[in-house]
C-alpha cells in the first residue's frame, strides 16, 4: 500500500523542482515552444494549474464532478488544450501564483480524504494516493517538456519509483484505450533506479519482460521519449507492443515523440 504522506511530500518536491526552472524566466521566455506541439512553457504550467483545479473539484465536491465530466465530453479532444491556452494567456507572474496556490490546496485536500474513500476522475475513481501519484506523474512529465525546451538535463531522483509503479499499474488501460484487449498474464518489469538498485514489478517467472532504466521507462509511459531513444527493452510480442502504446495518463495518448527527436 502506497503511503499518502510520502507521495504528497514527493509531489511537493517534484513541483518545487519545476518551479525553480520557471520562476526566474523573463516573461518572453514563457512563450518558448516546448516539444508538445502548440504548447509553450506557459501552456505546460497552465495545464498543471488547470488540472490541479479540476482535482480540487473532485476532492472537495465529488457530487459535482459529474457535471465536469459532462463538460469534458461535450468539449471533446480540445477541452484540455483550451484550459492550457486560457491559463497561458495570463501574465506569467499571475500564472505562477495560481499554480503555486492550487497545488498547495490540492495537497492539503488530498491529505484530508478519509481512508478508504475514492475520488472521482475522468477515468476510474482513484484513491488519494493514486491521485497524488497521478499529479506527480504529470508534474514530472510536463516538467520534462519544460526542461527540454530550456535545454536542461534533469538529474533523476528516487521519486521516479512512484511514476514507474503507476506506469506498470496502467498497463491494461493503455491497451484498452488503444482498442486492444489487455494481455491475460502480467509482465515482469525490472528497472534500474537512479541509485543503481533494482525496482521490480510483476511475477519473477513471467514469460514477457521489460527491462532498462527507471528514467527510460518513465519517459516511455509518459510519452516523453520514443522507446527506441531509451535503454528500455521488451521480451515478448505483447510487452513490445506495450512500449509503443504505454501511457500513464487519462485521455488521448497523442502522437508522442518521434524516434531520434532527442538523440
Amino acid at each position: 500500500m502506497a503511503d499518502l504522506a510520502e507521495i504528497l511530500a514527493d509531489l511537493e518536491a517534484e513541483s518545487a523542482e519545476l518551479d525553480a526552472l520557471v520562476a526566474g524566466l523573463p516573461d518572453p521566455e514563457w512563450a518558448r515552444a516546448t516539444p508538445a506541439e502548440g504548447w509553450s512553457i506557459g501552456h505546460q504550467i497552465a495545464h498543471l494549474a488547470w488540472t490541479d483545479g479540476k482535482a480540487l473539484i473532485a476532492v472537495r465536491t465529488p457530487d459535482e464532478f459529474g457535471d465536469e465530466l459532462k463538460r469534458a465530453l461535450a468539449a471533446g479532444e480540445h477541452y484540455v488544450d483550451a484550459g492550457a491556452a486560457e491559463g497561458a494567456a495570463l501574465p506569467p507572474a499571475d500564472l505562477l501564483r495560481t499554480w503555486r496556490a492550487g497545488r498547495a490546496e490540492l495537497r492539503a485536500a488530498l491529505a484530508r480524504v478519509p481512508t478508504g474513500e475514492k475520488v472521482p476522475w475522468y477515468g476510474p475513481p482513484m484513491s488519494p494516493a493514486s491521485m497524488a501519484t497521478a499529479r506527480m506523474m504529470e508534474t514530472w512529465a510536463h516538467g520534462q517538456d519544460v526542461a527540454d525546451a530550456l535545454g536542461v538535463v534533469r538529474t533523476p531522483t528516487a521519486r521516479l519509483r512512484h511514476i514507474a509503479r503507476f506506469g506498470v499499474r496502467t498497463r491494461d488501460f493503455a491497451f484498452s484505450v488503444n482498442g486492444v484487449a489487455p494481455p491475460r498474464d502480467e509482465f515482469r518489469v525490472e528497472l534500474t533506479a537512479p541509485d543503481g538498485a533494482t525496482w521490480a514489478f510483476g511475477p519473477e517467472d513471467a514469460a514477457q519482460r521489460v527491462t532498462g532504466s527507471a528514467l527510460g521507462f518513465c519517459q516511455i509511459v509518459t510519452r516523453r521519449r520514443h522507446p527506441d531513444d531509451t535503454d528500455v527493452r521488451a521480451t515478448g510480442a505483447d510487452a513490445q507492443r506495450w512500449l509503443g502504446i504505454a501511457q500513464a495518463f487519462a485521455g488521448p495518448g497523442g502522437s508522442g515523440r518521434k524516434a531520434g527527436q532527442f538523440t
